[in-house]
């Protein structure tokens, strides 16, 4: 049996991704606020903005969120395809280096496929190399040609 099932999140079980997204924005240096975290997730998912998937371990009982990650849709205007950006992606440190970032990056390219799109893009810090890895070890290649610029508010 798989110790792992990924399943898309709802608006019925958002509770089990709202600790793990606040954990998420901390690790990236942002203030603890479960509340918040739980109102953006919410938006997002009753806009239809966002499409998440979660790695959840045990029984309907006892069931635990240990990853997940979330899409949100673009478009390629050259192509005039869809495209779908992986925003999103964490595991909890306990349960690093067991398959799941692996099972969401399935979840991920699948649901790229099924929609018809050209495929994902996603971004990630230059010193995360451990993500770098399992990015690379999934399929995904470095960008080489391209520079990425921000304007922030």
């Amino acid at each position: 049996m798989q110790r792992f099932q990924i399943e898309r999140v709802s608006l019925e079980n958002i509770e089990l991704i709202v600790p793990l997204f606040d954990e998420y924005r901390v690790f990236y240096g942002q203030q603890s606020d479960t509340g918040a975290a739980r109102d953006f997730l919410l938006e997002r998912l009753n806009l239809n903005e966002s499409i998440i998937f979660t790695a959840v371990e045990g029984d309907l009982e006892d069931k635990r969120a240990v990853g997940f990650t979330q899409l949100y849709p673009s478009f390629s205007s050259v192509s005039m395809q869809r495209l779908w950006i992986l925003n999103d992606l964490f595991v909890t440190t306990s349960s690093r280096g067991c398959g799941v970032g692996s099972l969401l990056l399935d979840a991920a390219r699948e649901w790229a496929v099924t929609t018809g799109a050209k495929g994902l893009s996603l971004t990630t810090m230059t010193g995360n190399t451990g993500a770098q890895r399992l990015y690379e070890a999934s399929g995904y290649v470095r960008d080489c040609d391209f520079y990425s610029y921000n304007l922030y508010f």
